[in-house]
């Protein structure tokens, strides 16, 4: 079983949207964190964004601020990042992760169970 089952993704234009999913199979316990993170040829991975349990506070990578947005159906233990005004820059293979020990209040969690990625191409 695939503990993490991302969808969404593809190829945009500059200042497009596009939203990533992110459902975690196990239902008998719900992650501490879901976030994503990201990482482009050549680059080191970069956290863009985390969402918590319980009161679902959030984190976001400076470079996204104001312009992703992560939120949670905690019913479905899914997790979604809508992304807008897309750049070039973003461009990379996005990651979903998931926690249920560990708490680290980061973007992208700390990453104990990660999903297969979908790519995000931006560009004219």
């Amino acid at each position: 079983q695939v503990p993490l089952v991302e969808s969404g993704g593809g190829s945009v234009q500059p200042g497009g949207s596009l939203r990533l999913s992110c459902a975690a199979s196990d239902h008998t316990r719900s992650p501490v964190c879901m976030g994503w993170f990201r990482q482009a040829p050549g680059k080191e991975p970069e956290g863009v964004a985390s969402i918590f349990a319980g009161g679902g506070s959030t984190v976001y990578a400076d470079s996204v601020k104001g312009r992703f947005s992560i939120s949670r159906d905690n019913i479905n233990n899914t997790a979604y990042l809508e992304m807008n005004g897309l750049k070039p820059e973003d461009s990379a293979m996005y990651y979903c992760v998931a926690d249920y020990r560990t708490l680290k209040i980061v973007p992208g969690c700390s990453g104990e169970t990660k999903g297969q990625g979908t790519l995000v191409t931006v560009s004219s």
